[in-house]
């Protein structure tokens, strides 16, 4: 066997395996989008755990005012204590 066609050889190896690697590849996007639409059209994508929110309504959670305020009081109060002294 010569050197031409040990490299033929690999050139053909090497098509043939990015080839099956690109099929499943393929393969695997088309099942994972035919999952998303079954999974969609059934509904099962919604979270059950919390519940909806009302239209208009406030937002959920504090302000962002509201944590570095509160942030800021914590910090104050631990270098008020103990837990703040160094030495």
């Amino acid at each position: 066997m010569t050197i031409m066609d040990m490299l033929g050889q690999s050139g053909v190896l090497s098509v043939l395996g990015m080839g099956i690697v690109f099929g499943f590849l393929i393969t695997m996007v088309i099942a994972v989008t035919l999952m998303g639409k079954i999974v969609h059209a059934l509904g099962a994508d919604k979270d059950v755990t919390q519940p909806p929110k009302a239209a208009g309504g406030p937002a959920a959670g504090p302000s962002p005012a509201a944590v570095t305020a509160a942030i800021t009081a914590a910090v104050t109060e631990y270098q008020k204590t103990e837990g703040g002294k160094h030495g």
